[in-house]
């Protein structure tokens, strides 16, 4: 007993360590935007909407509104609540969607199998669910219109961050250059502030590919300095003009600032919101961190330096009320360290926009998963580090607006109006998001995710208003993007569904697979043939009409699904389900390749290898289950009259290790996903899914000559089956993929057959194909031109 209690005792100490070391990392990755925003709010407050006056009310009043909106948005709402709503570790839009959709039957995504709920990253809390949880749980599953509405408002909350990437860069490096303006006259500083930004936000873009592995040790250090500095600069200013500062917190000053101001003072909130841009990334970035970490960082260090740097530019600025120059931040920043400062600005600014351009790139690749975007080639820019990728159209296509915003607004308030817009309306996605995960997931009563929405709700809204008002005023940029993405996702999101239907419809039955032989002119030719299919079951219609017109297959043949499942990653020990197609003499195999949204897919070179060890594992396991050498203990006998007499069960094949049979009784414990349980799929097809850690009793009884006899016979079909596997390999591979055209059907409303036949075609034809993303090579790739009539 005691030497457990010294063992946690020393995990606790370790883990503390530990997350004292990730909090100090998340500074670089995390809140390089968050920190950033001082260099701009009290310039975008004041730039045109409220004017500086003698008697402080304005500035102590934005003061006061920046103090309770930090306070309520980042430190309440993320950091004490919406940290919590992770999906086994990770956050953002699609860690919520993924969450709900796994309480809920409101996902869209095709292929989906009641297998994928055996998944160890599926898992499901289940407190006692209240009566009116599942009211709203029928409510949301009974509408199929409340299911895109869904997907609809996720889709949004994607699009403003994508659109939070082009405008961030923009905002963060602008506003720091623009401290040159207090060193040099007013005709020389607009021509070099421009050109200076422009230039860094290339340089930025184009080092992009080396990945931030190479420079990413230096981004925490820079980002702590900032804060450091940014906080010294508020305690100096706060004792040097005005002590007294602190009293502008109280709530009293926001409504006093509200009955002077009026209608300037309600627009001027658009200005002040950008206090919390960045806020955002604390939840979306959780899974390269924890959630005590970031909690740690926030509260402690960020939060604190944040709220001394605003009171010491109110300080400054109460006591300045006819400065030479505009409202900012530098004029606060004594003369003698502002050059100091304004180089750790712009470093700061740069690590900000890294964070934010990295988490475009995640999330557009996470789209890219779900089947939310056309497909783009992503590059892991570093082997070791999970989540480091780089998306050349995307990369470049952000540099070339980043750039235009920045030469076409030229100031912070225009930038201001637009950044503000996007990060609002990302938040007021989470929020109800959040909601619903609050009844669905947590089964909390209804009243509580009411209180939420509407407390949190209201001041999103409130902002968000303040924003929208300025539409001709730089908001309507993430308006109009937002449309135009959406638009793209939710098209090619319908065709995806549409063409993976007509399939579902349009398969082939077993029958006409087996019947096919010499008889018929058709050959089986050396080699592995990989037909590439969305389908879980059934033959699907490109390989029939493959045959068709080739009449000849390969040895050895493998339909191949590689799907998408609601979860963040998949275990490689989970991730192949793997299983018959008729006989075993047919030497014809079923494969389904699961991956997270956050998962990597392997290249085609392990994909290859690797799919031909899961084949031979499962042959093993398959012959030696049916012939009764191996006894799994808790398999339900019952499930197997589920089962097709079309295909066999799918077995999920990870580290079980069947290399060869041991000639004599063997108990021993299995890793998770060893052991076989039954699961139908959607099309009725029974799965056999290997989850929890059980014993295995694997026992070899030799009584007799006839046993022996059998026992022989059965290792010389065993090898001859894995031998053909093995030989077929050397022959080489062959990739099946289908080159598809799709188009309306007659009767199609005007706004279907313009979104397929000519939205969903062009971009098909702009974006990667299939072979690409699978890095397929050229002389090993076969397409089937096919036409979905949908």
């Amino acid at each position: 007993m005691d030497v457990d209690y010294g063992k946690c005792w020393d995990t606790s100490k370790k883990s503390w360590k530990g997350t004292l070391i990730l909090a100090y990392q998340s500074l670089g990755v995390v809140y390089g935007d968050l920190s950033i925003s001082p260099l701009y709010v009290y310039k975008s407050t004041f730039a045109e909407d409220i004017h500086h006056s003698e008697t402080n009310e304005e500035i102590f009043g934005v003061l006061s509104f920046v103090f309770w909106t930090l306070t309520l948005v980042p430190l309440f709402k993320y950091v004490f609540i919406v940290l919590r709503a992770d999906d086994n570790g990770e956050g953002g839009t699609f860690a919520l969607y993924s969450l709900i959709c796994r309480h809920a039957k409101v996902s869209l995504l095709p292929n989906r199998q009641v297998a994928d709920e055996a998944l160890s990253t599926y898992k499901l809390e289940h407190p006692p669910e209240t009566k009116n949880s599942s009211r709203m749980k029928l409510l949301l599953e009974k509408h199929k219109s409340l299911h895109t509405a869904l997907l609809i408002l996720v889709l949004l909350g994607t699009c403003m961050v994508i659109g939070d990437g082009l405008l961030t860069p923009a905002i963060s490096v602008f506003s720091a250059v623009s401290g040159l303006e207090l060193s040099m006259s007013r005709d020389h500083h607009q021509y070099a502030v421009i050109p200076i930004t422009c230039f860094i936000l290339v340089c930025l873009f184009a080092l992009q590919h080396y990945g931030t592995h190479r420079v990413g040790f230096c981004f925490a250090p820079i980002v702590m300095t900032w804060l450091l500095c940014i906080s010294a600069l508020g305690l100096y200013n706060i004792i040097h003009w005005n002590p007294q500062v602190y009293k502008a917190l109280s709530p009293y000053y926001m409504v006093k600032f509200l009955k002077k101001t009026r209608k300037g003072g309600w627009m001027s909130l658009g200005g002040i919101l950008l206090c919390i841009t960045g806020s955002e990334a604390m939840f979306a970035d959780l899974g390269h961190f924890s959630y005590a970490a970031i909690q740690i960082a926030f509260t402690f260090l960020v939060y604190p330096a944040l709220i001394l740097a605003y009171m010491g530019q109110a300080a400054f600025l109460s006591r300045h009320h006819h400065t030479i120059h505009k409202i900012g931040f530098y004029v606060s920043v004594p003369d003698c360290v502002r050059w100091p400062v304004l180089v750790i600005a712009i470093l700061a600014s740069v690590v900000g926009s890294q964070a934010i351009i990295s988490g475009t790139f995640s999330i557009i690749n996470q789209s890219q998963s779900l089947g939310c975007f056309p497909r783009v080639k992503v590059v892991h820019t570093n082997a070791k580090i999970h989540g480091q990728i780089y998306i050349p159209e995307i990369n470049w296509i952000l540099m070339i607006l980043c750039v235009a915003v920045t030469i076409g607004f030229r100031d912070t308030k225009h930038m201001g109006n637009a950044s503000g817009l996007a990060v609002m309306a990302v938040m007021l996605v989470t929020t109800c998001l959040t909601s619903l995960v609050i009844i669905l997931c947590w089964n909390k009563p209804p009243i509580l995710a009411l209180g939420f929405l509407l407390l949190f709700g209201s001041i999103e809204l409130l902002y968000f208003s303040a924003s929208v008002i300025k539409f001709l005023e730089g908001a309507w940029l993430p308006i109009l993007l937002a449309l135009f993405l959406v638009t793209v996702m939710f098209v090619w999101h319908y065709a995806t569904v549409k063409k993976y239907e007509y399939d579902l419809h349009n398969k082939v039955s077993l029958e006409w697979l087996l019947a096919l032989g010499p008889s018929l002119g058709i050959t089986r030719v050396p080699g592995i043939g990989l037909v590439f299919t969305d389908l879980t079951s059934g033959i699907p219609a490109n390989f029939s009409r493959f045959v068709t017109n080739l009449p000849a297959y390969h040895r050895i043949l493998v339909f191949v699904c590689v799907k998408s499942v609601p979860v963040p990653f998949v275990p490689p020990a989970e991730r192949y389900l793997v299983g018959r197609v008729g006989p075993a003499a047919h030497r014809s195999y079923r494969c389904i390749v699961r991956y997270g949204y956050r998962d990597v897919h392997q290249d085609v070179d392990s994909f290859e290898s690797e799919l031909v060890s899961r084949l031979a594992d499962y042959i093993r396991y398959d012959w030696y289950k049916a012939h009764g050498i191996i006894d799994t203990c808790n398999e339900d006998d019952g499930s197997r009259s589920g089962a097709s007499s079309a295909e066999c069960r799918l077995t999920v094949i990870g580290t079980l290790d069947l290399s060869g049979a041991p000639a004599f009784e063997l108990e021993e414990n299995v890793q998770p996903a060893s052991v076989s349980v039954g699961f139908p799929t959607v099309e009725s097809v029974t799965d056999v899914i290997e989850m929890q850690p059980v014993v295995r009793r694997v026992r070899f009884a030799i009584d007799n000559e006839s046993e022996v006899d059998s026992r022989g016979e059965m290792d010389a079909q065993l090898q001859e089956e894995l031998e053909d596997l093995y030989a077929a390999q050397q022959a080489g591979t062959a990739f099946v993929l289908g080159h598809s055209h799709v188009k309306a059907k007659q009767g199609s409303s005007m706004l279907k057959r313009l979104a397929i036949n000519y939205g969903y075609n062009f971009l098909k034809r702009n974006c990667r194909g299939a072979d690409v993303s699978l890095k397929v090579p050229p002389a090993s790739l076969l397409e089937v031109g096919m036409v979905y009539i949908v």
